[in-house]
């Protein structure tokens, strides 16, 4: 495989970038950190002024990965309003959007094993991009009477949950899971499903 140049400076990006390649193919833990270097065309030992190691470099492809997904989410949000419902839905919408675009990212956020708390940074990411849909779910959750509404914590991650189960059994491409329905539509009718049961949506809407 040719060697893909670098100039000093993005020697980093141009292990992410290995990185993340190497994730799609063959998973988180499916991979060596000489392995990254190949593909990214630089020497193992190059490797090392970056990331101590394999799990350091898909952190790393993990943060990357949070700050675009909050910014999507923020970007679908504010898309949304000034309806709460329209911004609410839009943040579900723009999971799936980024699953599907990034899944190198995904795969390095929500399926290596790297905590959040592995460093501040991500910590931060991950609390902002997540923090998106808990505020959606807020402001939708104030048009539920006081005595019957979830905390939004629980709200959003309701959805949080639809959303990774829509992406994990139909979004990927697992064997055996293939759905007869895109899965924008799959997660649409379950959120719709889960805001009339909340009576925040009408039973024939």
């Amino acid at each position: 495989m040719p060697k893909q140049g670098y100039h000093h400076g993005n020697l980093k990006e141009a292990l992410v970038n290995g990185c993340l390649s190497l994730i799609e193919q063959k998973g988180p833990t499916g991979f060596t950190l000489s392995e990254a270097a190949r593909v990214a065309g630089v020497t193992p030992a190059a490797v090392y002024r970056h990331f101590e190691g394999r799990e350091d470099l898909i952190a790393e492809a993990a943060l990357q990965g949070y700050r675009t997904f909050g910014d999507l989410m923020e970007y679908a949000y504010n898309g949304g309003k000034p309806s709460a419902l329209e911004a609410f839905y839009a943040t579900g919408r723009a999971y799936l959007a980024f699953a599907n675009k990034y899944p190198g990212h995904y795969i390095a956020m929500f399926e290596s094993g790297i905590s959040i708390q592995r460093t501040p940074d991500l910590n931060d990411a991950a609390t902002r991009a997540m923090g998106v849909l808990e505020t959606a779910a807020a402001e939708l959750s104030q048009h539920i009477p006081a005595e019957k509404r979830p905390p939004p914590q629980m709200f959003s991650a309701h959805v949080w949950a639809m959303s990774h189960g829509i992406v994990e059994l139909f979004a990927r491409g697992s064997p055996g899971t293939k759905s007869p329905f895109p899965p924008e539509d799959l997660l649409e009718s379950a959120i719709g499903v889960y805001l009339r049961g909340l009576g925040l949506i009408a039973p024939d809407t």
